[in-house]
């Protein structure tokens, strides 16, 4: 038989890894993104290497179609149901909204994820440990952190006074998420503001408020559309001086000062695991959803030393990384 090139065309940005040719059929990974490309880049090494641990190294045995919803979540069904039109053999995903898109598109196309919420909360599994269903990944129950990361805001700023909290009002994780974070707040007695922005737009006036109420600290939900404007935050917190703590350390590497969650790397790195496992024939309804094992806690000293802060050696030293350039 005559021997063909088979070229996979790439969609979607080329952020990630290319394709290239081959004798056979080479397995399309179908990536569906809520943020954007370069947001999703600080990890896909981790992803790549979870692959590569399973066999699949991308440009020779395994290719990707790419799509990045740009922080429009809007976009995230149509982005989906175009990954399923393409016949991908998998999709990975990330976040709530992510997976709920590739649940709706498809009931047959195996979904892994990585979340920050409970996936049998929203109904993604039956359970963590027998998922039951086409979808199966990676959680770091990002809601349950909230007391630690209260606790750790509170230490570096004893009076704080009102913490807010900061949630993306178009993420369904918005009103859970508060809720949880408000108990968490109450058993350390301390008080809590909600605050919420949907846009770019929503930003001044969310500082605005926490002048005119006299909010002492804030504390960022997880959430894409942050990550995204990640480096505007930052300089908000700074110009209106207010000590902030965030969920991933993408934030303190841009002048936020703190951040405290789980490591995201260990979770893309699962994500490409489970992709690579389930291109070799395993099932997701038979892949145990894995739970974070690994926290990050991150400092920016520079950024306190600009808010006059003096963070206390106690914390410092629980610290996984300190940045002081």
């Amino acid at each position: 038989m005559r021997r063909r090139d088979l070229i996979s065309l790439i969609g979607g940005v080329a952020a990630w890894p290319l394709a290239a040719p081959a004798q056979q059929r080479i397995p399309v990974v179908g990536v569906l993104g809520t943020q954007r490309p370069e947001t999703s880049n600080a990890s896909k090494p981790a992803f790549v290497q979870g692959l590569k641990e399973e066999g699949f190294v991308a440009g020779q045995n395994v290719t990707f179609e790419n799509r990045f919803a740009l922080g429009q979540l809007d976009r995230l069904p149509a982005l989906a149901a175009d990954l399923v039109r393409q016949r991908v053999d998998v999709i990975f995903t990330g976040g709530l909204n992510g997976t709920a898109a590739a649940k709706a598109a498809t009931a047959t196309i195996p979904i892994v994820f990585t979340m920050g919420e409970d996936p049998v909360r929203h109904g993604f599994v039956t359970s963590l440990n027998r998922p039951g269903g086409n979808a199966t990944g990676f959680t770091n129950f990002a809601n349950q952190l909230f007391s630690k990361q209260l606790s750790l805001l509170h230490l570096s700023v004893p009076n704080e006074g009102v913490i807010g909290f900061l949630v993306n009002s178009n993420n369904p994780n918005a009103d859970p998420d508060t809720k949880d974070a408000q108990a968490a707040a109450l058993a350390l007695g301390l008080t809590l503001r909600p605050l919420a922005a949907a846009s770019e737009r929503d930003f001044e006036q969310v500082f605005t408020t926490i002048a005119q109420e006299r909010v002492g600290a804030l504390m960022v939900n997880t959430d894409p559309f942050f990550w995204d404007q990640r480096e505007k935050l930052t300089a908000l917190a700074a110009r209106h001086a207010i000590p902030t703590l965030y969920e991933r350390s993408l934030f303190p590497e841009v002048g936020g000062l703190m951040s405290y969650g789980t490591d995201y790397n260990e979770g893309y790195r699962q994500g490409g695991i489970y992709v690579g496992r389930i291109l070799k024939g395993a099932k997701p309804a038979d892949l145990p959803v894995v739970q974070a094992t690994k926290f990050q806690f991150v400092v920016n000293l520079r950024t306190a030393k600009a808010l006059g802060l003096t963070i206390p050696p106690g914390v410092l030293a629980i610290a996984d990384e300190v940045i002081e350039r």
